[in-house]
């Protein structure tokens, strides 16, 4: 896959022979430096923007030959998004935050249940009643990892979920999703600029310079193979 902006002499290269695929289940770090792609590569999986040329395949569904709007419908109900801020809608409650995607895709059998659970498994039980301004930064982060999984997507795309909180609710937050990984079963790729806080994972890809390489300091670019 590849990504490429701008003509002549504004083109970059953001993304160059990019290949990986990822097992269900896996929890899996995007990390590189500032401006080396890994929003971008984030964006392709995301369905966000379409690559220059290749493509991107979700559940064996080559994404790039479905139209705009079978696009919208498939990262609805395909994916699920965790951003670094929580992005609630601060007049609507935890609860009711937690329930827009459902709402979005008009699946609303048993998705009140499902919302209160997942509420539950991330320690909200008892702030879901509460509107989304009145809660704590990591209880937010909390609820939009109930969010994002609420749809049971197939992949779970976090871009630095971390990044607004202090080091002890962070610590949090990512024993969170990794909990939620391992429960679930439910495939997490995770873009961060802070490697070593999340501990041990099941693999690293670097992005540097568009390329991307398996683990944290490659000396050579290799596609990703699984």
């Amino acid at each position: 896959m590849n990504k490429i902006y701008g003509e002549g002499d504004t083109k970059v290269h953001a993304l160059v022979d990019v290949s990986f695929s990822v097992k269900k289940g896996e929890f899996v770090l995007v990390v590189g430096s500032s401006g080396s792609g890994k929003s971008t590569l984030l964006n392709m999986i995301g369905l966000l923007d379409r690559p220059t040329n290749g493509q991107v395949s979700i559940d064996g569904t080559n994404t790039t030959t479905l139209s705009d709007d079978q696009i919208s419908s498939f990262r609805n109900s395909k994916l699920g998004f965790i951003f670094q801020s929580s992005n609630l809608l601060t007049d609507l409650t935890v609860l009711e935050n937690t329930l827009l995607p459902r709402n979005i895709q008009h699946t609303d059998q048993n998705a009140m249940n499902e919302a209160i659970n997942l509420l539950k498994a991330v320690g909200l039980g008892d702030q879901m009643n509460k509107r989304a301004n009145k809660i704590s930064g990591g209880q937010a982060q909390r609820a939009a990892i109930a969010r994002g999984l609420v749809n049971k997507p197939s992949i779970v795309l976090a871009d630095e979920p971390t990044g607004n909180l202090d080091s002890v609710t962070a610590e949090t937050i990512i024993q969170l999703m990794k909990s939620m990984a391992e429960k679930l079963g439910q495939t997490f790729i995770v873009v961060t600029h802070d490697r070593h806080q999340f501990g041990e994972v099941d693999r690293i890809i670097t992005i540097r310079d568009g390329r991307a390489f398996e683990g944290e300091d490659p000396p050579r670019k290799m596609e990703i193979k699984v």
